[in-house]
C-alpha cells in the first residue's frame, strides 16, 4: 500500500495541543529527566519499544500511579507467554481508580448514571469512596474473601461501578455480564469461574420497553451454587425484586456496611482482578484472566496519554457490562474524570439522544462504536449544526473498522473539532494496539498509530514482517495487560494456542491490517474470517467498506463459501426498506467493489437478508454464517447473540439460494 498516495488530513494538533496535551507533556517530562529528545510521535513510540522497561516504569511514575511496595524491577521473565510484570510490587487495582477520591477533588463529580428506567444518579468521588468501603464490609461479612469471584448481571451504571471497587479492593475478582443475555450464555461463562457472590438486576429497559428478568435470574442463582451472597439492585422500581433465600437489595447491604472504609488490601501485580469472556458464538466462551498492575498501567497509558483524558475532563463511553470496553470506561476514574455511563438504546427516543447527552453534560471524551456513527450518517444526523458540542475533544470509536464516509460525516456534520479516534485492540488484552494519539493528525480512513509500548507490525504467511501491502497483526515483545491466564488452564495450553500457535514466542491477535508508510493502520477485518478467493486474501472490511456507503443499503455480512477447493464470495445485503434487492443495486454493488477494491472482491452471490447477526457487543457474527454456509455440524451459541433469530432467516435465504453445502 505503500505506493498510494496518502490519505488526506482531516484534523491536525495544535500547537497547544502538542505542547498541552499529556502525551506532549509527558514527552516533554521524560526530556527534561534525560531521555530523548524525541523529534515526533514516532520517535517516542520507537524509544518505548526498544527502552521497554524504562518506557513502562517512566510511565508509571509520570501518571502517579500508588503501590504499597515497590517493584524490583519491571520485567523479571519476558518470554510470552509468562512475561512476568514487576515482580515484587505490592499494589491495589481499587486503590488507584480511587486514589484522587481525598483532597480538593473529593467532592467533584464521579459518576453521572443515565438510564432509561431511573432518574439520573449524581454521585461525588467521596460517595462513591464510601459506598465501596460499605459494600466491600457487607460481602467480607458474608465470607468473601481474596481470590473469590464476585460476578455481576448488571446495567452500566453505578452499582457495577461499586461493586467492582469493592471486590477488586478486598481482592476479589470481578466478572460482569449484562442483562439482555440469555441465561444460557450467563451460564456459560459464570458456570466456569464458580462465583461466591453475585450482583444482580431485576430487570432492564431498552428501547422504551421494560424486559422483567427476576424469574429467568432467580433460575440463574438455583445454577450457580458456588454462590454465598445475593446483591439484588432494583433496577425496574415498579417490579419485584429478584427473590431467593440468600438475596439482599442493595440499599440494605450498603446499610449493613455503612461508615467502612475500603480496605484497599495490598497484592501481588498478577493478582486477578478480571475475568473477561471471547464472544462465546461458536461454543463455550474462554474466560480471560487479566491482572491487576498490567492492566492498570496500560489504561493509564492509554487514557491519560493516548486519550488526553483529566481531572477536568467528563468521559462518556457507551457500552454494557458484557463488553471489554466497560472496564476500560470504569479506569477513566484514575484520571480524576467524572465518567458519565447511559444504560438503555443508542437510538431512543431518537439517535440523536447521545449527541443531547454529550452538549447537556459537557462531555469532553465521548466513545461509542463504528456502527452507531455510521447510522448517524445514514440518517442524516448534524449535530455539529443543531447542538452545542464545544466542550468535546475527543471522539472514540471501536467495535468495527471506521470507514473512511464516516471519518467525512464526523468533521463536515458531526463534530468537525475533535480528534477523531478510531482504536482497536480487544478483549484478550483489554486494551488497544492501535488507536489514537493528539500529537498526530488525523488521516480519513486511518487509524493514527501505533500505541506506545506496542511492537505491533504485519507479518506474512511465513513469519515475516511485510513492509508493504497487508499481513497478520502482530506483537512481537510482551504488553502488561496480556492475559495472566485463562481459567480453567492450568497448564496454559488454551492460552499458548489461542496467541501463541501461528507465530511461536510472538502474539498473533486475529486482525488482518496493513501499516501505511507514515505509521497509520487500516484493519481489513478478522484474519479467522479473511477470505481467499484464487489464493488471494481479502479482508471482510474491505467489501464492507464499498458496500455499507451506498444509501440504499442498511447492513451487509460477506463470508466465504468453500466450493472445489477454492472459495465464492457471498455477500449477504440487508436494504434500507428491508425488502429484496432489484438487479440495478446488485450491479451497482458489484461495480463499486470492483472499482474500490478489486475484481478479487466481488461477491459471486449476492442475497437479501431481513437482518445481520451481532453479538452483544455489536460486532458482525461472520463465522457462525461462514459455518452455517460451508456445512460445519451446528455450533452457534445462540444465547450469545443479540440476535439469534437473524441466524435462521439467513439459513431459510441461504437454502432458498441452494448454497447451503449438504
Amino acid at each position: 500500500m505503500s505506493n498510494m498516495a496518502p490519505s488526506p488530513v482531516v484534523w491536525s494538533p495544535s500547537a497547544d495541543t502538542l505542547a498541552n496535551c499529556q502525551m506532549g507533556r509527558f514527552k516533554t517530562w521524560l526530556e527534561t529527566r534525560g531521555f530523548g529528545p524525541f523529534a515526533d510521535y514516532h520517535a517516542l513510540h520507537q524509544w518505548s519499544i526498544e527502552e521497554m522497561e524504562l518506557f513502562w516504569q517512566q510511565l508509571w511514575d509520570y501518571c502517579g500511579l500508588i503501590h504499597e511496595v515497590p517493584a524490583e524491577r519491571v520485567l523479571g521473565g519476558r518470554g510470552m507467554p509468562g512475561a512476568e510484570w514487576f515482580p515484587g510490587m505490592r499494589m491495589n487495582f481499587a486503590a488507584n481508580l480511587l486514589r484522587l477520591a481525598e483532597g480538593e477533588h473529593a467532592d467533584r463529580e464521579a459518576v453521572v448514571a443515565y438510564c432509561e428506567t431511573r432518574p439520573v444518579l449524581r454521585k461525588s468521588y467521596t460517595q462513591l469512596k464510601a459506598d465501596v468501603g460499605a459494600l466491600e464490609a457487607f460481602l467480607r461479612a458474608r465470607g468473601i474473601v481474596r481470590g473469590d469471584r464476585v460476578a455481576a448481571v448488571v446495567t452500566n451504571g453505578y452499582e457495577a461501578l461499586v461493586g467492582m471497587l469493592a471486590a477488586t479492593s478486598l481482592g476479589a475478582i470481578w466478572s460482569s455480564a449484562s442483562p439482555d443475555f440469555g441465561t444460557g450464555a450467563i451460564l456459560d461463562r459464570f458456570g466456569q469461574i464458580e462465583p461466591a457472590a453475585l450482583i444482580v438486576v431485576n430487570g432492564y429497559g431498552y428501547g422504551g420497553k421494560v424486559f422483567a428478568r427476576q424469574e429467568d435470574f432467580a433460575g440463574l442463582i438455583e445454577g450457580l451454587p458456588s454462590l454465598r451472597c445475593v446483591v439484588s439492585v432494583q433496577q425496574l422500581p415498579d417490579q419485584p425484586a429478584v427473590a431467593g433465600d440468600r438475596v439482599t437489595p442493595w440499599p440494605e447491604a450498603l446499610a449493613e456496611g455503612q461508615g467502612q472504609a475500603p480496605s484497599f488490601t495490598p497484592l501481588p501485580p498478577d493478582h486477578p482482578v478480571y475475568i473477561l469472556y471471547s464472544s462465546g458464538t461458536t461454543g463455550k466462551p474462554k474466560c480471560i484472566v487479566h491482572g491487576a498492575a498490567g492492566l492498570l498501567v496500560n489504561h493509564a497509558k492509554e487514557l491519560m496519554l493516548h486519550g488526553d483524558v483529566g481531572p477536568a475532563d467528563r468521559f462518556l463511553y457507551f457500552t454494557t457490562c458484557g463488553w471489554m470496553m466497560w472496564n476500560w470506561q470504569a479506569s477513566a476514574l484514575l484520571t480524576g474524570a467524572a465518567v458519565i455511563t447511559v444504560d438503555g438504546s443508542p437510538g431512543y427516543p431518537d439517535l440523536d439522544m447521545l449527541w443531547r447527552l454529550v452538549a447537556d453534560e459537557k462531555v469532553t471524551h465521548f466513545g461509542t462504536s463504528a456502527r452507531f456513527l455510521a447510522g448517524c450518517r445514514k440518517a442524516g444526523l448534524t449535530p455539529a449544526k443543531t447542538l452545542d458540542l464545544s466542550a468535546l475533544r475527543v471522539l472514540f470509536s471501536t467495535g468495527s473498522p471506521l470507514l473512511p464516509e464516516d471519518y467525512d460525516w464526523v468533521y463536515a456534520d458531526g463534530a468537525p473539532n475533535v480528534l477523531l479516534g478510531s482504536i482497536a485492540g480487544g478483549t484478550d488484552i483489554c486494551g488497544c494496539f492501535v488507536g489514537a494519539t493528539p500529537l498526530l493528525p488525523v488521516r480519513r480512513g486511518e487509524i493514527q498509530c501505533r500505541f506506545l509500548g506496542v511492537d505491533a507490525v504485519a507479518y506474512g504467511e511465513h513469519g515475516e514482517p511485510v513492509s508493504e501491502g497487508r499481513g497478520e497483526l502482530v506483537c512481537r515483545q510482551p504488553l502488561p495487560s496480556m492475559p495472566v491466564a485463562f481459567w480453567g488452564d492450568p497448564r496454559g495450553e488454551r492460552y499458548r494456542a489461542a496467541y501463541f500457535e501461528t507465530f511461536p514466542g510472538v502474539w498473533a491477535h486475529g486482525d488482518f491490517i496493513h501499516f501505511t508508510e507514515h505509521g497509520g493502520a487500516v484493519i481489513h477485518g478478522r484474519s479467522d474470517a479473511t477470505l481467499n478467493p484464487g489464493g488471494v486474501r481479502i479482508g471482510t472490511a474491505e467489501i464492507y467498506r464499498q458496500v455499507e456507503t451506498e444509501e440504499r443499503v442498511k447492513d451487509s455480512l460477506v463470508v466465504g463459501r468453500q466450493i472445489d477447493g477454492d472459495v465464492e464470495v457471498v455477500l449477504l445485503v440487508v436494504a434500507n426498506d428491508g425488502g429484496d434487492l432489484s438487479e440495478e443495486l446488485i450491479q451497482r454493488l458489484r461495480t463499486r467493489i470492483r472499482e474500490g477494491a478489486s475484481p478479487r472482491h466481488v461477491p459471486r452471490h449476492v442475497i437479501a437478508v431481513p437482518d445481520i447477526p451481532y453479538t452483544r457487543s455489536g460486532k458482525k457474527v461472520e463465522l457462525a454464517v461462514a459455518g452455517l454456509l460451508n456445512g460445519a455440524v451446528r455450533g452457534d451459541n445462540r444465547d450469545a447473540l443479540a440476535n439469534p433469530e437473524a441466524l435462521d432467516r439467513i439459513r431459510d435465504r441461504l437454502r432458498q439460494a441452494n448454497l447451503l453445502h449438504g
